[in-house]
């Protein structure tokens, strides 16, 4: 499969969360205008810091009609272990396998050096955030999956089609929770 882009259909998958198994793209679609956001694993900081941000914005997400599931590279167990003293209002698709990540064609790069911003204001940004990450006392958990992976992130309308869809180009290069509250305005 190509890249998803706005007007493609979604592909469907069946899944598993930190909590269920057998879920579908189809059976969660149900529950409306589905946000897929998707990052590395639970262990890394900056995923774990923008976990914990969609969560205490979720409310937000829900008035604008709009429902929150993270996919990452992370076992279940692992997961359920990790947020046990802060549960989500949200669910993570556990992807160990990476099918959803090479369905969709979401790149992973050879090296760090590689995954990291070049310009300036992407620099600037992620420094911004590594201190936001510390000031919040979040520190590395486990390594999973592909270190290298890139995020991506994708809304998709109940009926299947994707009405947003953004491939990073580096590891900085996503929109905020913030900014993404705004965007679901505009589609």
């Amino acid at each position: 499969m190509a890249k998803l882009r706005v007007g493609d259909k979604m592909p469907s998958f069946t899944f598993r969360t930190d909590s269920q198994s057998g879920l579908t793209t189809e059976s969660v679609l149900k529950g409306g205008r589905t946000v897929f956001w998707v990052l590395r694993y639970i262990g890394c900081t900056t995923c774990r810091y923008d976990v914990h941000q969609i969560a205490a914005r979720y409310d937000d997400f829900l008035t604008k009609g709009a429902q929150v599931y993270v996919v990452m590279q992370s076992d279940p167990a692992i997961v359920r272990e990790d947020l046990k003293d802060s549960p989500l209002p949200f669910h993570i698709i556990c992807d160990q396998d990476q099918e959803i990540y090479r369905t969709l064609e979401i790149p992973a790069t050879e090296t760090k050096e590689e995954r990291m911003p070049t310009s300036l204001e992407d620099i600037a940004r992620l420094e911004e955030k590594k201190r936001k990450v510390k000031e919040s006392g979040f520190v590395h958990g486990r390594y999973e999956g592909n270190e290298q992976q890139l995020p991506a992130l994708f809304v998709v309308e109940p009926d299947g089609c994707v009405s947003y869809a953004h491939y990073a180009k580096n590891s900085i290069d996503m929109p905020t929770v913030e900014q993404m509250l705004e965007i679901l305005d505009t589609i």
